[in-house]
């Protein structure tokens, strides 16, 4: 049976490119978990677009209903507008983040997605959440490599690690 599940993500970047993390809030009936992450070095949008990706595969229950409001239209149009699907077909030629995008498809195959844009820092809790969540976890120690975005050949990212 499907569950319906409410996912609130942003993503969060100091300099784009610079340290970046995301946050995620899921929320199912009275279930309630928060989720984030730092990196070293990487973009805002590779941020917004992996915490849609983490979030989703945090879900334990397949073809779940699941509804996710983010502030990055990048992600949003992409996905509503059917863009991300016009550049699989294409393999992703001259298109920013096409590992991201690959995996993310993976897993959004396995639900029911739908995505609602919601306009940041404009006093939505929930995202609130969300963008302390992105910037904690970015302003920690120790934080992750974001190899997909060090490894990518259309930035110079290499040179700033």
């Amino acid at each position: 049976m499907p569950v319906n599940i409410t996912m609130y993500t942003d993503g969060a970047a100091s300099g784009n490119p610079g340290p970046g993390g995301y946050g995620i809030v899921l929320i199912s009936g009275n279930h309630r978990k928060t989720f984030s992450e730092g990196f070293k070095l990487t973009t805002n949008n590779r941020m917004e677009l992996l915490a849609v990706i983490v979030g989703l595969e945090k879900l334990k229950i397949k073809n779940s209903n699941v509804t996710i409001y983010t502030d990055s239209k990048y992600v949003a149009d992409a996905v509503e507008k059917g863009w991300v699907f016009e550049w699989q077909k294409k393999g992703f030629k001259k298109k920013k983040n096409p590992d991201l995008w690959q995996r993310f498809l993976n897993i959004y195959s396995e639900h029911n997605v739908k995505f609602v844009w919601i306009k940041g820092h404009a006093n939505n809790p929930e995202n609130e959440i969300c963008d302390t969540l992105a910037v904690n976890a970015y302003k920690k120690e120790n934080l992750n490599v974001d190899l997909g975005y060090i490894n990518s050949k259309d930035d110079n990212a290499i040179q700033f690690v």
